[in-house]
This record gives C-alpha cells, structure tokens and sequence, in this order.
C-alpha cells in the first residue's frame, strides 16, 4: 500500500488558493482515476478537483469551507500496488512526519503533531505577517493541530490579535528552520488589515453568512485596488447607426442561427479591434516589467443572484461578430447552468463589462487584476444631441468607461484607444459592416 496526496490545482491565471465548497466523498470511500473528489471555489470559477489516482481514500485534511492556498494538500487516497516499503496506514504520511523537529532517534509521538502545527502555508503565513499574529500561541484546529487560513480570519474579525512578544521572532526563526523563506508582506494601507467592524444587529435583521465566492471576490477586488493606481476616462458614442443596422436584422438571425445578436457583440469585436491597433493597452504589470501580450483574449463579466464569474473569449479579434456573439452566448449559459470549466475562465488580457445590461449610464469599474484595464459598456439612451450642421436631433448614445492601471498605462494611449473604439462603432452600419 501507498500513501499519495492531492494537493489544491491551480484553477485559473493568478489564482493563488480556493475554498473547499463540498466534499463529494468520504474516508473510505474508493475512486477510480478522475472521479471528483471536491468542489472548489475561486474568484473566478467554481469547480471539480479530480482525483489522481485509483484506490481509496485516507484522510479528508482539509474541511468544507477551508480555504487553501494552490499546492496544498487537501486529501490523501491509499493505493493498491505501491511501494510495500511505504509506511503503514496507521502511521502518518512521510511528508507530514518529516516536519516533525529532529531530537534525536527517539523522538516521543506527540513531535508529530508538533510539526503539523509548523507545517504553515503560504497564505497562513502571509495573513499572519500582515496582521502581526503571533502563530505559536494559535491554535489550530487542522489535522493535528495544524493552523489554516480560516483559523487566522476568525482572529482577524474577531480582533483579538495574539501578537508576537519581542524575544518570540527570534525564537521562532530558530524553531523553523524546516519552514521556506517567505517574501516580505507588501506594505498595505492600513485599513486591509484592520478587524471586521463590529455591527449591532437588532431583531428582524438578518445575518447572511458570506460564502467562499463572495470571500474570493473581494479578495481580489481588495487586491486590485491597493496594488494597481486606478485612473477612470470616458467618451460618449453615437451608436444611432448600430442600432438601426442591428434592429434591421436581429429577427432573421434568431431564426437562422439560433441566438440572439446582442449590442455587447459589436461592443467586444470593436474593443478587440482596437486592442489589436493599440497593443499597449493589451497588457500586464509585472513587477519589474510590463508584459505586452500577444493573444487578445476578452474576459466577459457575467453575473448570477450572488457572484460574478468571468469567463474569457479567447483571440476576439480574429472572430466575426456572429462568432464573438454566439461564445458570449455560450458562456453565459455556462455561468448560469454551473458548467463553467476552469479554462473557461483563464488568459483573459482585457476586460469588457456590460453594465448597460442594468440601466447603468457611468461607472468605474474595478480592474481584473492583473489586467491593465477594464473597459465600462453602459446603457445606450436616446439623448438630443447638437449635430455638426448645428441642428438638434435625437439619437442613440452609449457611454464607454476606461478604468486603467496607471503603473501600465498613461492618458495619452488610453484617450487614442477610446477613440478608435468610438471611431469604430460610429461606423458600424449595414453598408460598412458584415456580421459574417
């Protein structure tokens, strides 16, 4: 018999941890190779971890509403034909005893548990640095005592903080020299780490317990907005042309093809367009580097009654506006049907959001970090309009709002982007455009 682990998958682009939304089988239970095992939550998809192995399951470390940090260990499964020189299953996995502190040939039983307490992870550790808790005076209530993320948030919001004393760095530095060296936390403002406000609740209030999505959600919301400086700018669009030319013909392309042509497909087709014109725009902050991307591939926001998901149009700019208007279709039935896969949701570059789809006129968004830029498809509205003749006429207009990443980006290339997408849509009709 043999011992394997499954570890938490990286289930998108700069997806660093997901939560543990269900279980899907029990200790004992036996699994065949790529049988689900969980269903795993993240700021950008909800779903299944497969196992990789056939045999039986050992061991459910991580519980149902734990958050882990990608390359964490979240179950074991006991394999038929291993290695019989593997430790018995009554013992503890080899990973796991390894950490435990070497005093000697003869170290008592309890050392084991001692290292699982040690074992921290990543997030633990970085949630840990940022509020300045002292993790020896945690405890854990993981397998053996280990400390997870979710322990380190309920001290968080509860505000009782167990900090450090000034001699306990040192000697936990000497403690654990097994554990890797962890980068310095980024400084943050100090409000990110403050404890959750402490909010009365009188009768007839409802307490609405926050779910791993929206947890993961505005976890990256909060990121995006401490780490990239948001700059917002705005054109308004004459979009009467469009309108007409896809009022003209919606019906008859219903009935051919099977869906409908929405407003937001010539939307995403001029913005990739323009992406593939203004390239700088199509890009990401790196740290010491900016990455210009080849690829422009369109991530989509699509909202169901308490999360937003959003999945990506993979190279928008070679596709006819029929094809960028049957994926948005497609994926948005994904969302909604809960099929959404996780290569669904990566290598987006840009991120165009139909707030109009609410009656939304203007608004900022939020980048998809580490996107560059988020671009705002408002509603389109008839508004009198004073033409270049000086005569006052009615027409459609729209409002697109740019939120960019000033690290990435400057206003000069971000007004000449816009206004290309504007050059676009004003020019949209059924003399100058095919939708084929």
């Amino acid at each position: 018999m043999a011992i394997e682990q499954i570890k938490m998958p990286q289930l998108g682009e700069s997806v660093t941890e997901g939560t543990i939304s269900k279980w899907l089988v029990s200790v004992g239970d036996k699994v065949n190779k790529y049988d689900p095992l969980a269903e795993v939550m993240t700021d950008k998809v909800n779903a299944e971890v497969p196992s990789s192995f056939t045999g039986t399951i050992k061991e459910l470390i991580a519980s149902e509403g734990d958050t882990l940090a990608v390359g964490e260990i979240i179950c074991t499964i006991e394999i038929e034909g291993g290695n019989t020189g593997e430790a018995p299953a009554a013992e503890a996995p080899a990973t796991e005893a390894a950490t435990a502190p070497a005093t000697g040939n003869a170290a008592p039983a309890a050392s084991v548990n001692e290292g699982n307490k040690a074992r921290y992870s990543p997030a633990v550790l970085k949630l840990a640095q940022e509020n300045n808790i002292d993790l020896t005076l945690v405890n854990g209530t993981g397998a053996g005592g280990r400390i997870t993320r979710k322990d380190i948030q309920q001290i968080i919001q509860s505000g009782n903080i167990p900090q450090a004393s000034a001699e306990t760095p040192k000697a936990q530095a000497a403690d654990r020299t097994e554990a890797p060296a962890q980068p310095a936390a980024p400084s943050q403002p100090a409000a990110a780490a403050a404890p959750a406000p402490s909010v009365p609740v009188a009768a007839g209030d409802i307490e609405i317990p926050v779910s791993g999505v929206r947890k993961a959600i505005a976890a990256n919301m909060l990121r995006s907005k401490h780490e990239a400086p948001h700059a917002w700018t705005m054109v308004e669009v004459d979009v009467t042309n469009l309108v007409e030319y896809r009022n003209g013909l919606k019906d008859d392309f219903k009935k051919k093809e099977g869906f409908n042509l929405t407003f937001f497909a010539f939307f995403v087709k001029a913005v990739a367009q323009a992406l593939k014109e203004f390239p700088q725009i199509n890009s990401m902050w790196a740290g010491d580097k900016i990455i210009q991307k080849k690829d422009i591939n369109i991530s989509i926001a699509v909202a169901t009654d308490d999360a937003l998901f959003v999945p990506v149009i993979k190279n928008a700019d070679e596709k006819t506006i029929k094809g960028v208007g049957r994926e948005i279709n497609e994926l948005a039935q994904k969302v909604r049907a809960g099929k959404l896969r996780s290569e669904d949701m990566q290598g987006g570059t840009f991120t165009v959001n139909n707030t109009g789809s609410f009656g939304s006129v203007q608004s900022m968004g939020i980048i998809n970090y580490p996107q560059a830029a988020i671009l705002q498809v408002e509603s389109i509205v008839k508004r009198p309009v004073v033409m270049n003749n000086g005569m006052i006429a009615v027409r459609d207009m729209v409002n697109l709002c740019l939120s960019l990443d000033h690290r990435v980006l400057d206003g000069l290339v971000c007004g000449r982007f816009l206004a290309r997408v504007k050059e676009i849509l004003e020019n949209t009709s059924k003399e100058t455009t095919s939708i084929y």
